[in-house]
């Protein structure tokens, strides 16, 4: 079996210039964005008292992101704020004009017209802005990299997206789709990953993912928890897990007692774990993950990171995570078949992962090292984000039902 592949955080610091992104100010005004919306509902953050005690840590929390706007994944909120944005750009306004309901009206059509918004995706960030598009009258054209789904595909196409599998993999496919908006009139690039000259629609869309780690924090309150000790995101580009540290960092920024940001634990996919490479060379630079990318996580097939995101991570971040396929599956199986009196998870491969890690580190002794220094133990109270439900049912089934067996 192989094994989770690890290292500590001992990269050089920088100016730390895209935290504000992240600005507690920022993430606001995405959320009230995001709750001008009819389909908008806080997702549940899911306490699983069972599964703590079980693994012998003091409590685990869950953000259950298969409820999203009926959309089975979280995705939908980075896209639509960043089409939100562009358009109030476009219209010399404020982001916070730009409601639902402005955005759905004929008033939209004679102010701004019709744009096209092109993206790559692995499924749930295209059917997202084939989502949005679709809502707010636009065009929207996704280009899905080798071995995607059908499901995934069938989902985004329903939204009236013009859509195509093609035979490269998700690197490849932003590229493809980047020149096809820098070619089509009204075209417009809507990625969650930012390089050299790209920077401003990804922030947006970290932005926007920041409705999601907003509503966490306030739940963990009504939980009576002000303060996770832990959090485990995955990443693919990484605009997710930086958008999630970004927000915690800007919260508990260290200017108090116990105001320190929790230990966070980043977590790839290891055939495409670009973020885990870039730390252990341990000099900043970036490494990427090449080839076709093929993983069970389909969520996190990514070889080329968010340069913005990158940034946040390396001043932030406690650890990188190098995870096998089992890892994911280990996860979705204890998030669906919980301890008694838990509330199951419908996790989908790029969700459950966190769950995977958790459980090995606290029942593997081969993880010891890694437990103790990421100070896991009977004290961690625990916060993760099953980013997607079973966004590919028939995979879901096999792993769940039919024990479907991943190295």
């Amino acid at each position: 079996m192989k094994k989770i592949k690890w290292v500590m955080n001992n990269l050089p610091k920088t100016a730390d210039k895209n935290l504000p992104i992240m600005s507690l100010e920022n993430v606001a005004k995405a959320r009230a964005f995001h709750k001008s919306f009819p389909q908008y509902k806080e997702t549940p953050l899911v306490r699983l008292s069972g599964m703590a005690k079980e693994l012998g840590i003091a409590d685990f929390f869950v953000k259950d992101e298969s409820y999203r706007f009926d959309l089975n994944a979280f995705k939908v909120l980075g896209g639509s704020f960043a089409m939100a944005n562009f358009i109030a750009e476009k219209l010399g306004r404020d982001v916070s004009e730009m409601t639902y309901q402005y955005l759905t009206s004929p008033k939209l059509k004679q102010e701004f017209g019709q744009a096209t918004f092109f993206t790559a995706t692995d499924g749930n960030h295209g059917r997202g802005v084939a989502w949005a598009a679709n809502r707010l009258g636009q065009k929207a054209v996704v280009l899905m990299p080798k071995g995607s789904t059908k499901p995934r595909f069938d989902n985004i196409a329903k939204e009236g997206a013009q859509v195509t599998i093609e035979e490269v993999n998700y690197d490849e496919c932003v590229r493809m789709a980047n020149a096809l908006a820098q070619k089509t009139p009204n075209g417009v690039m809507v990625q969650d990953t930012a390089w050299d000259g790209y920077e401003k629609i990804p922030s947006w869309i970290m932005q926007g993912y920041g409705t999601m780690a907003s509503e966490a924090a306030e739940q963990l309150k009504a939980y009576g928890v002000k303060r996770p000790t832990h959090i485990f995101v995955q990443a693919g580009v990484g605009s997710l897990a930086s958008a999630v540290q970004g927000y915690f960092a800007n919260l508990f920024n260290g200017t108090g007692p116990d105001d320190s940001c929790p230990i966070t634990v980043i977590m790839e996919a290891q055939i495409a774990d670009c973020l885990y490479r870039s730390a252990s060379t341990a000099d900043g630079h970036i490494e990427f993950a090449t080839g076709d990318l093929q993983t069970m996580m389909a969520g996190l097939a990514c070889g080329e990171p968010n340069t913005i995101g990158w940034d946040i991570l390396r001043n932030h971040s406690s650890a990188f995570l190098s995870c096998p396929d089992w890892v994911s599956a280990l996860g979705m199986r204890r998030l669906a078949a919980p301890v008694k009196g838990d509330t199951p998870v419908v996790s989908g491969e790029s969700g459950a992962v966190g769950m995977g890690v958790v459980t090995t580190l606290m029942t593997n002794p081969d993880y010891k090292e890694l437990k103790e220094q990421l100070k896991l133990d009977e004290n961690s109270r625990v916060l993760m984000f099953s980013t997607e439900g079973d966004t590919d049912p028939e995979n879901w089934r096999n792993v769940i039902w039919n024990g479907k067996q991943v190295d």
